[in-house]
């Protein structure tokens, strides 16, 4: 299926494991690469166009605080992809998204025009620039150092570093959203959690130096908000970059006992309360936290129908249950367009226990959001897909994921996370400070 290598991988593989780039490498991302790594360049066959700045600007059209109009709505759906044609794009897909359009016969891809909308603020593209002469690997590849704000590994020599790049991708300085997540049962069945979310992002944060980190990446906060049976109910984290060095420190304000508690563990797999088994504590934001107990390959770089510029299922007003149908999103609302990503495989070491054996992870290479994850179990048979649907919040300007999806594909179920049709739209500039995630907070919010 990866036949075709890129040339930048190849350019790389000669590169010792964990170095910063030279000069003369790290120029390129003036050249022939995009700011954070991708090829300025678009494909042969012209299905690929040429990355032009991203959307950098909000449309004219939109007003602040708006839930993101399409930039593209008037684009003309291409194809579809269904059970029917699948032979066709097969080498086009993942092994995941083959299997759900091989089990579901009522699902399918709409294929539209590739838009590479994705964009940064120039701050975040000249830190790129720093760190990718000044970035390297740290504790055996569990940290990493010389980098703040911008992508670290822009020309990634490994699959430790490309992952890096997607854990520490711009996600804006801090936000204030309310999102509903759902376990939809095979039968359709499901019951909306909704969570009022704060995070405060450090790495990303204008002025951070690599100094400053002070191993943090980032702090995040939620209350539940409904149903009512568990509303009140909260959780604070402070997640740390180099997660062997400083553990993950997690607290829990339980409304029945009206008292806070430190977690023992959040990572890995550890299952996610209310998602019904689904979902373990590393999927969300499709990879998070240390990536020890896995052994990563970059394989290479591979054009892709993936989840893109995803307007449709992210706009105001739209019904949860027209979004949730059994076994799938409804595909009605779904975009999918053709990329370049990064394939980067990851295998459970030895000594180590996981839900996953393997899962093999498609990188957008325009901003390293992770666009979708093929997920096996320790024997090797594929078990699930995630799926990350994407926009670029072009009042920011940030490209990210709106909406999260994991399948899984024995039990013919899946998971949700990020409806927010019904809710105002993310506050990029909320006032928060570090003072508002500590156990000591979440104990005031909780009375």
């Amino acid at each position: 299926m990866f036949k075709k290598l890129s040339f930048l991988l190849l350019a790389m593989l000669s590169m010792p494991a964990g170095a910063a780039v030279s000069a003369d490498q790290a120029a390129r991302l003036d050249r022939d690469l995009t700011p954070l790594g991708g090829e300025r360049a678009g494909n042969a066959a012209g299905t690929i166009p040429d990355w032009q700045g991203g959307l950098g600007e909000p449309p004219a059209n939109y007003q602040s605080g708006m839930h993101h109009p399409d930039p593209y709505s008037a684009d003309m759906q291409l194809y579809r992809v269904d059970r029917g044609n699948l032979e066709l794009y097969r080498e086009q897909l993942p092994t995941g998204v083959q299997r759900l359009l091989e089990d579901n016969p009522d699902f399918y891809l709409r294929v539209f025009p590739t838009r590479r909308s994705a964009a940064a603020p120039q701050r975040i593209y000249d830190a790129t620039r720093f760190n990718a002469l000044s970035g390297e690997l740290i504790s055996g590849g569990n940290g990493v150092a010389g980098v703040a704000s911008g992508i670290p590994f822009p020309l990634p020599a490994n699959g430790l570093e490309a992952i890096w790049n997607h854990i520490l991708r711009y996600r804006g300085e801090q936000i204030s959203f309310v999102t509903n997540q759902a376990a939809v049962m095979s039968n359709g069945g499901y019951n909306l959690l909704k969570l009022e979310r704060q995070i405060y992002f450090v790495y990303g944060r204008e002025g951070m130096t690599p100094k400053d980190l002070n191993n943090t990446l980032f702090l995040y906060k939620y209350r539940v908000a409904a149903p009512a049976k568990v509303a009140g109910s909260a959780l604070v984290v402070e997640e740390t970059l180099d997660q062997i060095l400083s553990i993950r420190k997690a607290w829990r304000y339980n409304r029945g006992e009206r008292r806070v508690r430190r977690l023992p563990m959040l990572a890995y797999e550890s299952l996610q309360p209310d998602t019904n088994g689904m979902a373990t504590a590393d999927v969300v934001d499709s990879y998070n936290g240390a990536p020890d107990r896995y052994e990563w390959t970059l394989v290479g770089k591979q054009e892709m129908l993936v989840p893109y510029n995803s307007y449709a299922v992210h706009q105001k007003g739209i019904p949860y249950e027209q979004i949730l149908q059994a076994r799938n999103v409804n595909p009605e609302l779904l975009r999918y367009e053709l990329h370049r990503v990064w394939v980067v495989e990851a295998k459970l070491r030895k000594g180590f226990t996981h839900l996953y054996g393997k899962r093999r992870f498609y990188l957008d290479e325009d901003s390293w959001q992770i666009l979708a994850v093929d997920l096996y179990d320790k024997n090797g048979e594929l078990t699930g897909l995630q799926e990350s649907h994407p926009i670029s919040y072009y009042d920011v300007p940030m490209f990210g994921s709106t909406l999260e999806t994991l399948y899984d594909l024995k039990g013919k179920r899946y998971f949700v996370d990020g409806l927010d049709n019904n809710e105002p739209m993310y506050n990029f500039n909320v006032k928060l400070g570090p003072r508002d995630f500590t156990p000591q907070a979440l104990r005031r919010e909780g009375n």
